[in-house]
Formats: C-alpha cells, structure tokens, sequence
C-alpha cells in the first residue's frame, strides 16, 4: 500500500522598503523559510537575481536537497549491506541555463568523498552509488541528471 507524506513550512516575506514591489529593480528578495521545530532559514534570491549573497537561494536549497537525500540514502543502503562508513562529504555543484528570463537545471553533480573502516568491502561501498537514484525521492522527482563522481577511501587505523 503507498503511504502519503506531507510536509508543511511557510515562507514570510516583507519588503525592506516602502513601497513593496513598485520598482522591480530594488524591492527586497529576503525572506524566512520555517517548518515547526526547525528553526528559521535565512532565504534571498541568487545573487544573480539581485539577492543576496548572505542567505540561502532556491538553486542552492535544490542542489543541497539532492546532496542530503543522496547521502541519506547512501547510508542507509550502507547500513542495510554490512558496509562500515566512517565519514562523508560532497562538494555538489548544480547547472542552471537561463535564457529569455526563464530558466531549469540541465544537471546537478555530486561528488561524495566516503571512507570506510579497513576491512570493509571497497568496491560494494563504491557500487551503491548507482543505486542510490532508485530509492533517494528528490533525485526521483526531479527531470535533469544527477550524477556522481564519487572517492572512496579506506579509515586509517
């Protein structure tokens, strides 16, 4: 039986000027994101869109929801293996072309760094990596590639 999940937040913008959104060019783009017991996320537009550099854009929030859910996922497949992960990063990077005012991911790439503890079957840690895009649900939701370039390495003793 499928099993519905829901998930509520709410986005709270108020114009840092007078005047709310009369000029295109200089209203605020700042905004606070919430979801009760989660605190409060500090929201802008990309720079590049007049945003601010110092709080979290959507780009940014899309590209690091597939970088946690891949993680996530990853682990959990680790876990339900027997294979001992000792640390993981990703430095992901994500590709957006806009053109004519619009715009849409064309990729996003993850680059997970995993070790292992020593003994720990090295190339079945490196072989779930391709299975994490059957379970992990943003990278099932979204309609351009993620892709991976993982590092595996071995804990030192």
């Amino acid at each position: 039986m499928a099993r519905e999940h829901h998930y509520d937040l709410d986005i709270d913008w108020t114009p840092s000027t007078t005047g709310g959104t009369a000029d295109v060019r200089r209203f605020g783009r700042e905004h606070q994101v919430s979801a009760e017991g989660a605190g409060v996320l500090a929201g802008s537009a990309d720079p590049a869109f007049r945003g601010d550099v110092d709080r979290w854009n959507p780009e940014q929030l899309l590209v690091a929801a597939l970088a946690q859910c891949h993680m996530l996922t990853y682990l959990w497949l680790a876990a339900l293996d027997g294979i001992v992960i000792t640390a993981y990063r990703d430095n992901a990077t994500g590709t957006m072309t806009e053109s004519g005012g619009a715009g849409q991911f064309s990729e996003v790439t993850l680059h997970p760094v995993v070790e292992v503890a020593a003994g720990t079957d090295f190339a079945a840690a490196e072989a779930l990596h391709s299975r994490v895009g059957d379970y992990c649900f943003i990278a099932r939701s979204v309609n351009f590639p993620v892709r991976h370039r993982a590092q595996t390495t071995i804990a030192a003793h």
